[in-house]
């Protein structure tokens, strides 16, 4: 590997960190959204650091070229964000069910409450 792309590797894994802690510390991204972003960026910097590691995990689950690794623990990642999104997804797409419910049935009970009102003599 050369030089550059050392370099590369370790500022590319740096700038992914700094932003999520950014991102964090401005409020703009949550701290259950952010682990996995932090996570992929620890191991991207000890890939980048350390590039032996990646070698040696690759050959301790058989897998013959590193490179395919770095691609499956990429879609891992990838996936399980994704299966965090639907499901929090899905929990809001039920509170908003439930609230247009809700405000549905207040708004009946006011148009009740008003239509009653106005048929009462005074």
């Amino acid at each position: 590997m050369s030089l550059s792309t050392y370099i590369f590797g370790i500022v590319s894994a740096l700038l992914v960190i700094f932003v999520v802690i950014e991102l964090l510390r401005r409020r703009h991204l949550r701290e259950r959204h952010a682990i996995w972003w932090l996570i992929a960026g620890l191991f991207a910097l000890i890939a980048g650091i350390f590039p032996e590691t990646l070698r040696w995990s690759a050959s301790l689950i058989g897998v013959e070229i590193p490179i395919n690794l770095v691609f499956f623990a990429s879609i891992a990642v990838l996936f399980f964000v994704s299966l965090q999104y639907s499901s929090e997804l899905t929990q809001l797409e039920s509170k908003t069910r439930t609230l247009a419910e809700r405000v549905a049935i207040m708004e009946l009970e006011i148009r009740t409450l008003r239509s009653s009102e106005s048929n009462q003599p005074e």
